[in-house]
């Protein structure tokens, strides 16, 4: 199937939080502080749902109050970074965890999660993976 559009790329994702005021502050310590994206305000009709934005680059990650348990099946956000080793260290000396997973030739990556659980993997982009 042929369409007369382009897709130009993941505007953002949305990860799940637990729907408390702890859970509030930890979400906006850990992607705010920990991994230090910038938050931004999400749109005022958006007002009073108790959601948490940050910029990513061009893309934005939200976060958003739910009291559904998180579910671990492989889905994960991915960020793109420039220097990969600067954000692990900083990962690292606030005491997330981080696991290596099977390498990818240009895509030097490694996963970690959120204090709620969800997997973020972490990035840069070298060259073509072939």
């Amino acid at each position: 199937m042929s369409s007369e559009f382009t897709y130009k790329r993941v505007q953002h994702v949305s990860v799940p939080r637990p729907n408390t005021a702890e859970g509030f502050a930890i979400a906006r310590r850990f992607y705010g502080e920990v991994l230090g994206l910038k938050e931004i305000n999400p749109p005022g009709s958006l007002a009073g749902m108790n959601l948490i934005w940050f910029k990513a680059g061009d893309d934005e990650v939200h976060v958003f109050p739910s009291d559904e348990p998180g579910k671990h099946v492989g889905q994960h956000l991915c960020l793109q970074v420039d220097d990969l080793g600067a954000l692990r260290r900083q990962l690292e000396a606030s005491g997330v965890a981080i696991e290596d997973p099977v390498a990818i030739h240009n895509r030097p990556r490694f996963f970690c999660s959120d204090p709620f659980g969800n997997q973020i993997e972490c990035t840069a982009i070298l060259g073509p993976f072939d």
